[in-house]
């Protein structure tokens, strides 16, 4: 055999690569995507030439995007909703007819009518660069997109220009689309119509609320003068309330009126800045120029404007729909008022006022009386909200400035049953039932778990019951039906006012109206209106079961319904809870110191409720699933400040305040 071959084994011939192909050869370049040589993350990040070549393909197509639709944009030639403006109709529950409002308060003037320093208050706060720019603001077009994103106020980035387009051409959702509308056509218009136009069309156009569209019905409206006579001052507040009469308006209360000062405070100043207002000229503006009240409307006297106010107030707050877009009109609102049942309401009140003589009792000066009527489900049947709405435009009905008293103590009592007290820091909640019994003597001290309550004046806090009568040992349930202060006032702190207030709020309350965590807290310093306290109420009669107050079932325009957010019914309290409390009421009734809801049936229950100042009294209850409270008071018009009811309607100073409004409660039950 021959010997095996010697040396290293034969090896495949070297491998080589494919001719290039005519396309490679004229270099034509390839998609180097993942990248090859790379490993990792590398591979999958492209490189700054792909970066690059991307950008720019994106940018082209965004040019030519805009451009494409720059050309095809078509300015609208109708003036929106100016040209059809209607008057917004109200109807009762039965679908008759309740009022109309409107139409609008607009009137057009030319821009020379308009003082320079108007003009100039208005640019210098909302778009100082007006004359120079091109209709729009890049920058701000970048905040309102990213508003809009974020889920916040696409309106933020608008120039007058945008808000001119807006006005006139456009709807007022706020859409991406609607807003890429606004800025074509705002950057076309202002390509072919002067600055001058745009501002005199916007001026003329924009709601400054209180009715009113226009510099002209605005200066009218706050003023009460034309538009030319405004000066520098009174224009910085016109400008303010472009940004929403809702919050600038200080007729509407304190915060809009301290919000409207540092407004007009700022403009000025932001006038001085852009170059329109000499220092000199600022300096002698120190002093607010308040504006008059705002005028009522014609056809809303008696009880129609409340009720119309009411309505209005939940549309802007439970649908998309804005005070401006209201005022345009053409809006048919559909209530849930009960004409009997508020004709029947009002007669009460007159019946029962005949017994007040202002002109020659001093105790029955300034008194005033708010009631209202609140199903199970939620709805608002009945309001009296004063004497006439033109003469008082205040609605005590639905004011939160009157304490609720002792009318507050059964939202004390559901708690403790609800959730049970604990006596001692640290230790489990112990129950409590309705014959759980408790000190009603008068002028124990209120105790927490360390000790006695000490005030603020650095004294021990005491229990004070009416007429400073005194129960020994009295079961809690008693204590509810003949309205013993002091057993319930020691509750709120067993049970822990932080719970207390949690049980009003899941009752309907609402959180700016509670009162301070402190011992009278169980005792009503807090100040619900009249409605939510009769809504509230309701939960007793329904098993726990509650719906917050609403006063409108439906809207719609030209046909069309208008989206509505309606109220859900939500269980706020157990249902052996809600019995309990009601079976109280019915013993408040049948045994207790609300007698006066005997008229309303065998199955009424209520509560009376005073206040330790005998600044308010409340008289709450209900039968056949309403529930009606009555509140009155004294309140000095122009300070707002409360005075005692002694000797109201000529009682003697022993008699209970609960009284009068018990006495408008069962005439009103009473009616046919």
């Amino acid at each position: 055999m021959d010997p095996p071959p010697q040396g290293p084994p034969p090896q495949d011939p070297p491998r080589q690569d494919p001719p290039p192909t005519d396309r490679a050869r004229r270099g034509r370049p390839r998609l180097d995507y993942p990248r090859r040589g790379h490993h990792g993350l590398r591979r999958w990040l492209p490189s700054w030439r792909q970066l690059l070549t991307a950008s720019l393909l994106g940018t082209a197509a965004l040019t030519a995007t805009a451009a494409w639709t720059y050309a095809h944009t078509v300015i609208p030639r109708d003036l929106n909703a100016f040209a059809t403006q209607q008057n917004n109709v109200y109807f009762w529950a039965d679908g008759t007819e309740l009022a109309r409002t409107g139409p609008v308060n607009r009137q057009e003037i030319p821009l020379e009518q308009v003082p320079e320093s108007v003009r100039w208050a208005v640019l210098s706060a909302e778009n100082a660069s007006f004359y120079s720019d091109p209709g729009i603001s890049p920058k701000g077009i970048g905040r309102a997109v990213v508003q809009l994103v974020t889920g916040g106020d696409t309106q933020g980035g608008s120039t007058i220009t945008q808000q001119y387009v807006k006005n006139i051409y456009l709807r007022q959702d706020r859409t991406f689309a609607r807003k890429l509308d606004e800025i074509f056509i705002a950057v076309k218009l202002d390509r072919r119509v002067g600055k001058d136009e745009i501002l005199a069309g916007y001026l003329n156009t924009s709601w400054f609320g209180r009715g009113s569209y226009g510099i002209e019905s605005a200066a009218r409206s706050y003023y009460g003068k034309h538009a030319a006579e405004l000066n520098a001052s009174e224009g910085a507040f016109l400008t303010s309330v472009l940004k929403g009469a809702g919050l600038y308006d200080p007729a509407v209360g304190p915060e809009n009126h301290r919000r409207a000062v540092e407004r007009w405070s700022w403009t000025l100043d932001r006038m001085v800045e852009t170059g329109h207002l000499s220092a000199e000229e600022r300096g002698r503006y120190t002093e607010f120029p308040e504006p008059q009240s705002p005028p009522r409307l014609t056809g809303l006297s008696g009880q129609t404007g409340y009720l119309v106010e009411l309505a209005r107030s939940y549309v802007e707050g439970g649908s998309d729909l804005t005070a401006a877009q209201l005022d345009l009109g053409g809006y048919q609102i559909h209530t849930t008022f009960e004409k009997p049942r508020t004709a029947a309401l009002g007669r009460a009140v007159e019946q029962e006022g005949r017994r007040l003589d202002a002109e020659h009792r001093p105790a029955d000066r300034n008194a005033r009386v708010g009631a209202a009527s609140v199903a199970s489900d939620g709805r608002i049947l009945a309001l009296y909200g004063g004497p006439d709405y033109l003469k008082q435009g205040f609605d005590n009905a639905n004011t939160s400035n009157v304490p609720a008293g002792s009318a507050f103590t059964p939202f004390v009592y559901a708690a403790g049953l609800d959730h049970g007290v604990q006596l001692r820091r640290g230790s489990s909640r112990e129950p409590v039932s309705p014959t759980t019994p408790y000190d009603g003597n008068d002028g124990i001290n209120v105790m927490t778990p360390e000790g006695p309550y000490w005030g603020r004046n650095g004294r021990i806090v005491t229990a004070t019951n009416d007429g400073r009568r005194s129960y020994g040992r009295i079961a809690l349930r008693t204590a509810v039906e003949q309205s013993v202060n002091g057993p319930l006032t020691q509750l709120g702190m067993d049970v822990g006012l932080d719970v207390v207030r949690r049980t009003a709020l899941d009752l309907g309350l609402l959180p700016a109206s509670l009162g301070e965590a402190v011992p009278a807290f169980a005792l009503g310093n807090s100040k619900p209106s009249a409605i939510r306290m009769a809504a509230a109420y309701t939960t007793f009669s329904d098993d726990g079961r509650r719906t917050d107050p609403y006063s409108v079932t439906r809207v719609t325009r030209g046909g069309v319904p208008v989206k509505l957010r309606l109220p859900a019914a939500a269980q706020a309290l157990r249902p052996d809870v809600a019995r309990q409390v009601d079976e109280a009421l019915e013993g408040a009734v049948t045994g207790g110191t609300a007698g006066a809801a005997r008229a309303a049936g065998p199955q009424a229950a209520a509560k009376t409720g005073t206040t330790p100042e005998r600044t308010a009294g409340w008289f709450v209850g209900y039968s056949g699933g309403v529930s009606t409270a009555v509140v009155v008071f004294r309140m000095d018009p122009k300070t707002m400040e409360l005075s005692s009811l002694e000797g109201l309607a000529g009682a003697e100073p022993a008699t209970p305040d609960w009284s009068y409004p018990a006495d408008i409660w069962r005439t009103n039950a009473a009616s046919p």
